[in-house]
């Protein structure tokens, strides 16, 4: 018989196991988890009783016989939760809506003002958004159990403050607090790069390995880093801040308000601010479409724009051999907007890479590059919110 703790904990176990690998029976269960099989029909029956998880029909098969009583798999319950999980960027907010099961619901996009904004009004705009996704499948924001938040900065998901992020006029913001109160939902916030590895790691391309780097390059750079099959985070909750690395010593402004950091010669602003303040070109057109037009000067031949992207491409080369020297991953996922340029990823940028990491008698890191969009960032968000969802109703069980 398991009591107390142990019993939370078996239920948690099956749950996550269920959702992996459901439909599923009761007996691979026990084989997988190595939990006892009289355990496992106990807590499996606490789950159904909490609607948590449903009893489907078996596919039958050819060596399976017809007598007896029908054979029965177990699946999660799709309509026990809604979750909902969004990325804020600097021009929109993406939201996507899943069921407990983890299938999509809907979907939305909605545009907020550039710049910085107080807590306040991007908690609003985040408020806002969140009911117009929840009407699109026929539901309030208070049908929704969790909302997983992903938000550009260095953020300390344990206890929902934002040290310091470009999306906030403020440092130091317990920006989770501010969310449940305008939401009154619970909300789990993190660092928007953590979440792409949460969606990588949960069903993307490093769901097949257990050591993989993840480095997003939008607006700005950022990275997430999952090491033994676990999300890393740092002690400060801060760790991970890839674009943040100093590569030049009293170089470029960072708009983190630091010096030499990679970001400052790397980012989309890094790019168009170079090109216009040093090399005199003309660029008024928002950011995204002056980033195009610098590049496109650069395949031209202009030697000021190749300087920059030049230069761009060196010190993103740096990082990278760097990563690789510390932590020797698996995999490295090139992700974001910016992937629809190849200026990061061209081969003369990953041969520079190679050129500065150790040298063994083992091929380098694979490098891949996945074309994310935001909607994409949203789903690793529902999908980080998705577990602590089933945590809590796990808990819960215990009052039922």
């Amino acid at each position: 018989m398991v009591f107390g703790h142990q019993k939370i904990e078996s239920r948690r176990l099956l749950l996550r196991e269920i959702a992996q690998r459901g439909p599923v029976p009761r007996i691979d269960l026990a084989e997988h988890t190595g939990i006892s099989r009289a355990t496992v029909t106990s807590v499996t029956a606490d789950l159904l009783r909490g609607r948590l998880i449903e009893e489907v029909p078996r596919e039958s098969r050819s060596d399976e016989s017809a007598r007896g009583r029908p054979r029965v798999d177990l699946k999660i319950a799709g309509d026990a939760h809604l979750i909902a999980g969004l990325k804020v960027s600097d021009r929109s907010i993406s939201l996507v809506l899943m069921r407990f099961d983890g299938t999509h619901v809907a979907d939305h996009e909605c545009p907020i003002p550039t710049g910085r904004l107080t807590p306040i009004d991007l908690a609003t705009h985040i408020r806002d958004g969140l009911r117009a996704l929840a009407e699109k499948a026929g539901h309030d924001l208070s049908d929704i159990s969790g909302v997983g938040v992903g938000l550009a900065g260095v953020v300390d998901a344990d206890h929902g403050l934002v040290y310091w992020s470009p999306s906030l006029d403020q440092r130091n913001v317990p920006f989770g607090e501010v969310l449940r109160d305008a939401l009154g939902v619970a909300v789990y916030l993190d660092n928007d790069a953590n979440l792409v590895a949460m969606a990588e790691l949960t069903f993307g391309l490093g769901k097949s390995h257990s050591d993989f780097i993840v480095i997003t390059i939008e607006s700005g750079v950022g990275m997430g880093m999952v090491l033994g099959g676990q999300l890393y985070r740092g002690t400060r909750g801060c760790g991970a801040e890839f674009g943040h690395t100093k590569v030049h010593l009293d170089g470029a402004l960072c708009r983190c308000g630091q010096r030499g950091c990679l970001e400052a010669y790397v980012a989309d602003y890094a790019l168009v601010r170079e090109a216009s303040s040093v090399g005199g070109m003309s660029l008024t057109t928002p950011t995204s479409q002056a980033v195009s037009t610098v590049l496109k000067a650069a395949k031209d031949g202009d030697p000021t724009a190749r300087t920059v992207v030049e230069r761009a491409g060196k010190m993103f080369a740096m990082g990278l051999a760097n990563l690789v020297n510390i932590f020797d991953p698996e995999l490295v996922i090139l992700a974001g907007e910016q992937m629809q340029f190849d200026h990061l990823y061209a081969d003369t940028v990953i041969e520079e890479m190679r050129k500065s990491i150790v040298e063994i008698d083992k091929p380098a890191p694979e490098v891949v590059v996945h074309k994310w969009g935001n909607l994409m960032w949203a789903q690793g968000a529902a999908a980080y919110a998705l577990e602590f969802v089933q945590d809590t109703a796990v808990g819960a069980l215990e009052d039922a």
